[in-house]
C-alpha cells in the first residue's frame, strides 16, 4: 500500500474515531496501524513468494518514510499545532540547557538591551506620550502671542480681550499665572506654588472641586475678598484634612485669603499648584506691552487645531493692523497642552530613545552572530532532519521558538532592570522635566517590552531559519555538517553582522563625544561671577502693591526688613559678604522690558507717549530687570568696570539710580559714557521716576552659560523694592557655606516666622543649570560605552570562530612552510576588513544623524572632525586588539593535531 492510499484510509477512519481519545491513545492507535499494515503488506509478499527479509523490504519502501506519515497524521489531529509547539518549546529548552554558556550570554545580552529600551520607553511614555489627566485632554491648548521676531510671549490684557471676543474656535479661554509663594495659616508656614486664574480657566482644564464650593461671580470682581482654592494634598498635609473648610483663612504672600474648597487628587496644573485664587480682583492693565498672563483654552466641538491655528492668527494680524506695533504681537502660536508642557525635554528625551534603540540594535547583531556560530554544532542534525522529512517551514518554526525563548528570557530579565533603571533615572533626572511622577512601568510599558521581545525573536529566528535551511543538504551531509556554518558566505555573513554593530557603536561613541565636548566647552564659559564659598538663601516675601494708597509706607517697610536681614546675616562667623537680588545668575529668573532714553533734567514722558517711543530704537532699548543690593556684586564678585555701586546715599526719596551691564552699555551707549544717562524703565515695577547711570560691572550669564550675557538693568533695594516678592540672598563665607545655614534660618525666623528661607550653596546651583546637559552625557555615554563593549565581545566572538573553523587549513598552511607571521596576517586581514567596513559605515552614518541632536551642542559642530577622527581610531585600535588574540593563537596550532582533527 503506498502512502498516500494508506493515509487516506486512515483519514476515513479518524471521521469514524472518538474525538475524546487522548493524545497518547492516538499516538498507540497510530503506532499499531503503521506495525499492522506493514506485516499486512509483509505477510501478502510472503504469499506470493518473496522471502521474508526481501517482503519487509519491500513493505517499508511502499509505505514510506514512517516518521514523515507521523507527522502528516498528527497535522491532521484538532490540536497538532499546539503540540508541536509544545515539542518545540521542549526541544528548545533542552538545547538551550545543553550549552548553558551560550544561553547564559545571549539572554544577558538581550536582557541589557531590552531591558535598556524599555526603562526609557517608560520615561518618554510617561513625560511624553502619556494622555494627560484631564477630561478630554486633546483639545486643551496652549496660547502664545508671537513677535516679529517668531518668539512666544505671554499675553498683555488687551489683546487677550480682543482674542476672547472675536474668536469662536475656543469654547473657553483662560488665563493664569503661576509663583513660589509663603503660605501660613495651616500647620507650619510653607512654600508652596501658587496660581493666580481667571474665570474660565476651570471649565477649560475640566477640573471642579471636590469638596467646599469653586469661584463664583462675587469672587471674580474687582476689589473682591480674596479667596482660594486648594489641592487634595494641601488640605491633607497641611490643613490636617479639615472638614469644615469655613475656619480656615491663609495668609498667601501676605494677603489673607479664605479657604473656599478642595479640588481632587491628583490635579496640580500649572506646574506643582497648591493654591489657586482668583485673577479678576487684580483689575486689567491697558498696556498691550505689558506681557503678563499665560493663556490656555479648550477648542470647540468639530474645530481642528489647524482650524484654530488659522483663525487665531488671522484676529493677531488684524489687531497689528489695527494698533501698529503698539500690539507687539505679529501672530498667535496654538499648540495642544502636553506638547507646551514637554516642548522643552522633547528633543534630549528621543536623542535618548534613538541611542538605546542603537544599543538594542547592537545587542541583537552580537546574538545573531552567536546563533551562527552555533549552527556549526547543529548542522548534522538540520540536514539529518531535512534528509527525514522536515520541510523549511517546519525548521523555521523550531528556530522561531528557540529565539523566542531566548528573547522571552531577555525580556524578562529586561523588565526586572528596567523597574530599577526606571527609578534611577527618575531620581536622576535634572529639574524642570515635567510628568516625571507619571514615569514607571505600566501596562503600555510591559505590553511595549514585550512587542519588542517578539519582534526581537522574529527577526533573529527567521534570520536565523533562513541560513540553516539554504544550500544543499547533500553537500551538508558528505561534509559531516561543517559545509555551510563554515563556509566562506557564512564567514562573510557573520563579519558583515559584526561590520554593522562596529558602526552602530560609532554613532553612539559619535554622539557621546559631542555631548562630551559641548560640556567641556560650556564649562570653558566665563560666567562673570565667582561660585565657590557662596550660600544663598530665597525668600518668598509677600507681594508689594504698586498703585495703592499706602504703597510707599509698605515699600519703605519692606527696604528696612532687608537692610536689618542683611545687618544680622554679617554678624554670623564666617560670613564674608552679604547680599541679595531678585533673581540669582543661571535661573533665568529675571524678567525682561523696554526702557526709554530720556535726556537728563526732563521728567518721564506721559504714558500715551510710552507706546510710540518704546518702538523708536533711538529711543528705547531692551534690557534684563534686577532689584539688587550692593553686596550682591561684591559676594559674587561681579567686577564694578566704572562709576559706582548703590551706598547709603540711594535711599527711596533720593533721586532713583542704576548700575546697568557692559552689555547695555555697549548696546545703548556704544563709543560713549553711559555715566549720568538717565532711563525710564517703569513698565517692570510701575515707579515711573528716572533711573540716573551711576556704575557699570562687568557682563552676567544670567539664563545659562550658553547664551550671551543681556543688557541689565540693576536697580538698588532700597528705591526699588516692589519687585521682591522673590528675593535671593547670597553669603560669602570664609568657612563651608553648608555650616552658616542653621543660623541663618534663625535669623529669618526671628524677623519674621511667616517667612519660609530655603537654601542651597551657589556651587549647586551652578551644577543644576548644567544638569541636563549631564544627564545626556551620562546616558548617551553609558549606551555607547555597552555598545563598545560589545562590539569587542562580538569581534572576539566573530575572529574566534573563523579561526577555530579553520584550523584544519591552518595546520595545512603551517605544514607546508608558513609562519606564524604570515598566519597572523591572514586572521587579522579578516577582522581588519570587518573594522573598516564598520568605521566607514559609520562615519557616514554618524554625519547623517547627528545633524539631528544640534540642538543639544555648544561651540562644536554636528560633524566636528576632531570628535569623529577619535572614534574612528578608538574603535579601529579596540576592534584590531579584540581581532588579535584568535589570531595569536591561530599561530599556536600544532600543524599534526590540526591535520588529525577533520
Amino acid at each position: 500500500m503506498s502512502l498516500g492510499s494508506w493515509l487516506r484510509d486512515r483519514r476515513s477512519r479518524r471521521d469514524r474515531s472518538d474525538p475524546s481519545d487522548s493524545s497518547d491513545r492516538r499516538e498507540n492507535e497510530l503506532d499499531e496501524e503503521i506495525a499492522g499494515h506493514l506485516a499486512m503488506a509483509v505477510r501478502e509478499r510472503i504469499e506470493r513468494g518473496e522471502p521474508l527479509e526481501q517482503a519487509r523490504a519491500a513493505a517499508h519502501r511502499e509505505l514510506g518514510n514512517v516518521l514523515l506519515i507521523k507527522e502528516t497524521t498528527r497535522a491532521t489531529w484538532g490540536w497538532g499545532g499546539w503540540e508541536r509547539l509544545a515539542q518545540d518549546v521542549r526541544y528548545g529548552m533542552r538545547l538551550l540547557r545543553k550549552d548553558r554558556a551560550f544561553s547564559a550570554i545571549a539572554i544577558a545580552t538581550l536582557a541589557l538591551g531590552i531591558g535598556a529600551t524599555t526603562a526609557i520607553f517608560s520615561v518618554v511614555y510617561g513625560v511624553l506620550l502619556r494622555p494627560l489627566d484631564y477630561p478630554r485632554p486633546d483639545r486643551i491648548v496652549r496660547l502664545w502671542e508671537v513677535n516679529d521676531k517668531g518668539g512666544h510671549m505671554a499675553f498683555a490684557d488687551p489683546n487677550f480681550a480682543d482674542v476672547h471676543a472675536q474668536g469662536r474656535a475656543m469654547q473657553s479661554l483662560a488665563q493664569f499665572r503661576y509663583g513660589v509663594l509663603s503660605v501660613a495659616g495651616g500647620n507650619e508656614p510653607v512654600r508652596v506654588g501658587v496660581a493666580v486664574v481667571s474665570r474660565d480657566f476651570f471649565p477649560v482644564m475640566g477640573a471642579h472641586p471636590a469638596r467646599g464650593r469653586g469661584f463664583v461671580a462675587e469672587d471674580q470682581r474687582p476689589g473682591a475678598a480674596p479667596v482660594a482654592l486648594v489641592s487634595d494634598a494641601f488640605w491633607r498635609h497641611s490643613l490636617g484634612a479639615a472638614a469644615d473648610l469655613t475656619r480656615i483663612r491663609l495668609r498667601v504672600g501676605g494677603q489673607a485669603a479664605a479657604v473656599v474648597g478642595v479640588l481632587p487628587p491628583g490635579f496640580r496644573f500649572p506646574e506643582e499648584t497648591a493654591i489657586w485664587m482668583p485673577r479678576e480682583p487684580e483689575g486689567v492693565l491697558p498696556s498691550r506691552t505689558a506681557h503678563n498672563w499665560q493663556v490656555i483654552g479648550r477648542l470647540r466641538d468639530g474645530v481642528s487645531l489647524g482650524q484654530a491655528r488659522a483663525e487665531l492668527s488671522g484676529i493677531a494680524r488684524r489687531l497689528a493692523r489695527q494698533f501698529g506695533k503698539d500690539t507687539r504681537m505679529a501672530d498667535a502660536a496654538v499648540v495642544p497642552l502636553r506638547e507646551a508642557m514637554t516642548a522643552d525635554v522633547r528633543s534630549a528625551l528621543l536623542l535618548l530613545l534613538g541611542a538605546v534603540g542603537f544599543l538594542l540594535l547592537i545587542a541583537g547583531a552580537n546574538v545573531a552572530n552567536l546563533l551562527l556560530a552555533q549552527l556549526t554544532a547543529r548542522e548534522a542534525e538540520l540536514a539529518t532532519r531535512a534528509a527525514l522529512g522536515a520541510g523549511r517551514g517546519r525548521l523555521v518554526r523550531q528556530f522561531l521558538t528557540e529565539t523566542l525563548l531566548l528573547s522571552l528570557g531577555g525580556g524578562a530579565l529586561g523588565v526586572l532592570a528596567a523597574t530599577w533603571g526606571v527609578d534611577v533615572l527618575v531620581a536622576s533626572a535634572p529639574g524642570g522635566v515635567p510628568r516625571l511622577g507619571e514615569v514607571g512601568v505600566n501596562l503600555p510599558v510591559l505590553c511595549f517590552a514585550l512587542g519588542l521581545a517578539l519582534a526581537v525573536a522574529a527577526a533573529l529566528g527567521v534570520a536565523t531559519a533562513r541560513r540553516a535551511t539554504s544550500g544543499e543538504l547533500q553537500g551538508a551531509l558528505a561534509a559531516g555538517g561543517r559545509a555551510r556554518a563554515g563556509s566562506p558566505s557564512s564567514q562573510r555573513l557573520g563579519r558583515s553582522i559584526l561590520a554593522a554593530q562596529l558602526a552602530m557603536t560609532l554613532v553612539l561613541l559619535v554622539g557621546a563625544g559631542l555631548l562630551g565636548r559641548s560640556l567641556l566647552r560650556v564649562l570653558d564659559v566665563e560666567p562673570g561671577f565667582r561660585t565657590e564659598r557662596v550660600a544663598t538663601m530665597n525668600l518668598a516675601l509677600p507681594w508689594l502693591p504698586w498703585f495703592e494708597p499706602g504703597a510707599d509706607v509698605t515699600r519703605a517697610r519692606r527696604a528696612r526688613f532687608l537692610d536689618e536681614l542683611f545687618r544680622r546675616l554679617r554678624t554670623i562667623p564666617g560670613v564674608e559678604e552679604v547680599g541679595g537680588a531678585s533673581a540669582l545668575p543661571l535661573t533665568g529668573g529675571l524678567a525682561d522690558g523696554t526702557f526709554l532714553l530720556v535726556n537728563p533734567g526732563e521728567g518721564p514722558p506721559p504714558l500715551a507717549d510710552f507706546e510710540r517711543l518704546s518702538h523708536d530704537p533711538t529711543h528705547s532699548g531692551e534690557a534684563d530687570f534686577c532689584v539688587a543690593s550692593a553686596g550682591y556684586f561684591r559676594s559674587l564678585g561681579i567686577p564694578l568696570v566704572h562709576g559706582r555701586l548703590f551706598d547709603e546715599r540711594d535711599a527711596m526719596d533720593a533721586p532713583h539710580v542704576a548700575v546697568i551691564s557692559q552689555a547695555m552699555a555697549r548696546a545703548t551707549w556704544p563709543n560713549q559714557e553711559p555715566l549720568g544717562h538717565t532711563i525710564e524703565f517703569g513698565n517692570m515695577d510701575g515707579d515711573p521716576r528716572l533711573l540716573t547711570v551711576v556704575g557699570v560691572v562687568g557682563d552676567v550669564r544670567e539664563e545659562s552659560l550658553e547664551r550671551r550675557p543681556r543688557p541689565t538693568v540693576y536697580v538698588s533695594y532700597r528705591q526699588r523694592p516692589q519687585k521682591t516678592e522673590s528675593f535671593d540672598v547670597v553669603l560669602r563665607t570664609a568657612v563651608d557655606p553648608a555650616s552658616v545655614l542653621p543660623a541663618a534660618r534663625a535669623i529669618v525666623r526671628g524677623l519674621d516666622p511667616a517667612v519660609p528661607p530655603s537654601f542651597d550653596t551657589f556651587t549647586r546651583v551652578f551644577a543644576r543649570s548644567l544638569a541636563a546637559r549631564r544627564f545626556n552625557l551620562v546616558l548617551v555615554g553609558i549606551f555607547a560605552s555597552t555598545a563598545l563593549l560589545l562590539a569587542v565581545i562580538g569581534t572576539y566572538g566573530v575572529m574566534a570562530y573563523a579561526v577555530a573553523r579553520r584550523t584544519r587549513e591552518v595546520g595545512v598552511r603551517m605544514a607546508l612552510g608558513a609562519r606564524a607571521g604570515d598566519v597572523l596576517r591572514l586572521v587579522l586581514v579578516q577582522g581588519v576588513g570587518a573594522a573598516a567596513a564598520g568605521v566607514a559605515l559609520g562615519i557616514a552614518g554618524a554625519a547623517v544623524l547627528t545633524r539631528t541632536m544640534r540642538s543639544l551642542l555648544y561651540g562644536v559642530t554636528a560633524t566636528d572632525p576632531v570628535t569623529f577622527i577619535a572614534v574612528a581610531l578608538l574603535l579601529a585600535l579596540v576592534a584590531v586588539a579584540a581581532s588579535y588574540i584568535p589570531a595569536r593563537r591561530a599561530t599556536q596550532v600544532d600543524p599534526l593535531i590540526a591535520l588529525r582533527s577533520d
